[in-house]
């Protein structure tokens, strides 16, 4: 069975590179053999027809690639689309910002609170660059317990923006369960800094 996809990664000097399927899944290894003769090194961006196999290890490979009649070569990718905005990503820093306003109003706003947010947001958003970049290379990725771990400790902002920007982390249902569990525990935390547990109380009453 054939089967049509996109050439996204390709190491000229290693001879091998990586077909994304058109119907989805996972990125198919290609090796510079399974290209027919006289057809000159592959580009990315070239959309190819190929069988899949196992190779010695087990893992899918592509063979017996050909070029379709209606293909062209393609322009290398810009890099995906964002993610869509659901409601709740849309609306969660906009409340935040309405909740920091409120608790500078009512208790008073520690002064250093906010460059924290600031500072880790961006050490977040570049963490996130990197773990995507990475997973495009199959190199060494950022456990996602430190991705959880920067958000939690105020980053949750900057990675909340680098999910969308960069399409990434935004499909796994486990992991998007744990980040929205702490951005909940650090807003609490957040409150209880400047509040108390009385403010808590009050604020469990106003939702």
């Amino acid at each position: 069975m054939r089967f049509e996809g996109t050439l996204t990664t390709w190491h000229d000097d290693r001879g091998f590179g990586f077909i994304e399927p058109t119907q989805g899944g996972q990125e198919i290894f290609v090796h510079i053999k399974a290209f027919p003769a006289g057809t000159g090194r592959p580009q990315v961006g070239q959309v190819l027809s190929f069988e899949v196999a196992l190779g010695p290890n087990g893992k899918k490979r592509a063979q017996d690639v050909q070029y379709p009649v209606r293909a062209r070569r393609l322009p290398a990718p810009r890099g995906e689309a964002p993610a869509p905005w659901t409601l709740a990503r849309a609306l969660i820093i906009p409340v935040f910002l309405v909740l920091v306003y409120f608790v500078a109003k009512r208790w008073g706003l520690k002064p250093y609170v906010l460059h924290v947010y600031a500072g880790a947001s961006v050490v977040a958003f570049f963490a996130y660059v990197f773990d995507k970049s990475a997973a495009r290379q199959k190199q060494w990725r950022t456990p996602e317990s430190t991705l959880h771990w920067m958000g939690l400790l105020c980053g949750w902002p900057g990675a909340l923006l680098a999910q969308q920007v960069l399409r990434h982390k935004t499909s796994k249902t486990s992991f998007i369960v744990v980040f929205w569990l702490t951005i909940l525990v650090n807003v609490v935390g957040f409150v209880a800094l400047h509040a108390g547990v009385d403010g808590l109380l009050m604020l469990r009453r106003l939702a």
